[in-house]
């Protein structure tokens, strides 16, 4: 019956363990000083584009942010991987499907570069975002659910990855995103090499 019970209870706790992961991707301008046992992540206006990472196992936990865009409480409830934006600009960003370096995309024609333009433009302006296209525009002292993967990949603002490799026959889950400067930036290097009609 000892045994019985120890078992039942490691479970408990072993099952209540696994259930409640929730990694936190927290983007911000500047350091941002992050404490758990208060709640809080308070950050200020500095310099370049830092980001930190926080794994928790709580079933719901909030925060109360204090940032350059004021201040907010954000709640996460559900499990996986959250992106908290304490950044005074807005991150946009999407799925991405990576391809090995060899197999990489070489020419693009000019449809595909009008899609890839208009795409674009519509995440600028935060329409046609949705779960369900897995694309994301995340304001200033926002909290955003990105996948029930906690192991999923981010790839943030001002970094460059080009390629990934499967992983045990399987396509890695990236998501890829950028500041609303880098999206005007890209769409404006885009329009430059469409060519007019004749």
């Amino acid at each position: 019956m000892k045994n019985l019970l120890a078992f039942i209870l490691i479970s408990c706790v072993l099952v209540a363990c696994a259930g409640n992961d929730k990694t936190i991707i927290i983007m911000s301008k500047g350091e941002a000083t992050v404490d758990l046992n208060a709640g809080t992540i308070q950050a200020s206006n500095g310099s370049g584009h830092e980001e930190k990472l926080v794994a928790v196992n709580k079933a719901d936990i909030s925060f109360k942010l204090n940032t350059p865009a004021g201040e907010a409480t954000v709640q996460l409830k559900e499990n996986g991987l959250y992106i908290i934006n304490v950044k005074n600009d807005t991150i946009i960003g999407s799925y991405q499907q990576y391809t090995s370096a060899g197999q990489e995309q070489k020419v693009i024609t000019q449809e595909s570069l009008a899609k890839k333009i208009d795409s674009l433009q519509l995440l600028s302006q935060g329409k046609n975002v949705s779960a369900a296209n897995r694309n994301y525009f995340i304001l200033p002292n926002q909290a955003t659910f990105i996948t029930a993967n906690p192991l999923a990949q981010v790839v943030g603002p001002y970094h460059q990855m080009r390629s990934a490799e499967r992983v045990d026959g399987k396509d890695p889950e990236i998501y890829r995103f950028y500041s609303i400067k880098e999206i005007r930036e890209m769409i404006a290097k885009l329009q430059a090499l469409t060519v007019a009609p004749e």
